[in-house]
């Protein structure tokens, strides 16, 4: 099944075209790496899944972009729903001024649940599966902004969890990190496509190549190629995807 399917998707800011004709789909619990030069419309095309790219005025989208089956951009929507539904991780950990606990919580009480035994419940399981829980079960009630910067990360992760999201986007969610804070949130990844569909940006290609299933390479607003990951790595079908890849442009 197709949790995210794109066809003939443009976007402009203002009367730059940013995306152009892209069609691409994204099975459920497969993590889907996008690759390609910085400004070539992969995080346009992320932040266009959760409708992030509404807050900018200018900003115009043609084409069809589904969420199992439905339009992310029909009238109908309800913007806040599907933001809980497709939940984001951004390239720089972004914890509340909170206890650790409170920044989990937070998004559970904005959804209106006001039940404390249910909300220790999520805390707890989120905090788990951000593989995070260990190294915070003792200091739960402490500033989140005490916690290093790959354990903020994974807060972050956690706080995403809470709220029983469909698909977690990743905008290039280690590039602010060390390598030993890369390789956990690497680990917690492969841990976590069990039960979410996630797509995410890197320009490393070699996490591209460690942590999907599937890789679309962007260039220029375009998607030039999308393919398994193993496969596009070892035998791109197209030229510019092979030059790319081998580190001779970008």
């Amino acid at each position: 099944m197709y949790r995210i399917t794109a066809e003939h998707l443009n976007t402009y800011f203002g009367d730059t075209h940013i995306l152009k004709d892209i069609s691409l789909k994204v099975a459920e619990n497969t993590v889907m790496a996008l690759i390609g030069p910085s400004g070539c419309g992969k995080s346009t095309f992320l932040r266009s899944i959760n409708r992030m790219n509404d807050l900018i005025a200018s900003f115009k989208l043609e084409g069809t972009l589904l969420l199992d089956g439905n339009d992310i951009y029909s009238k109908d929507m309800d913007v806040v729903d599907l933001r809980r539904k497709v939940g984001m991780v951004f390239q720089k950990p972004n914890p509340f001024p909170k206890s650790i606990f409170e920044n989990v919580a937070y998004g559970l009480r904005i959804h209106g649940n006001d039940d404390e035994d249910y909300i220790s419940q999520r805390v707890e399981e989120s905090l788990k599966s951000a593989a995070i829980w260990d190294e915070v079960k003792d200091k739960l009630d402490q500033s989140a902004l005490g916690l290093s910067g790959g354990q903020q990360q994974r807060l972050c992760i956690a706080r995403t969890i809470a709220n029983n999201p469909e698909v977690i986007l990743m905008d290039e969610p280690c590039s602010a990190l060390d390598p030993i804070s890369t390789l956990k949130i690497e680990d917690l990844i492969h841990e976590l496509k069990k039960d979410y569909t996630i797509v995410i940006v890197t320009h490393n290609m070699q996490q591209a190549s460690r942590v999907s299933d599937f890789t679309s390479f962007f260039l220029n607003g375009e998607l030039i190629e999308s393919e398994k990951t193993e496969k596009l790595f070892v035998s791109p079908k197209e030229k510019k995807t092979e030059e790319y890849i081998t580190g001779r442009f970008g």
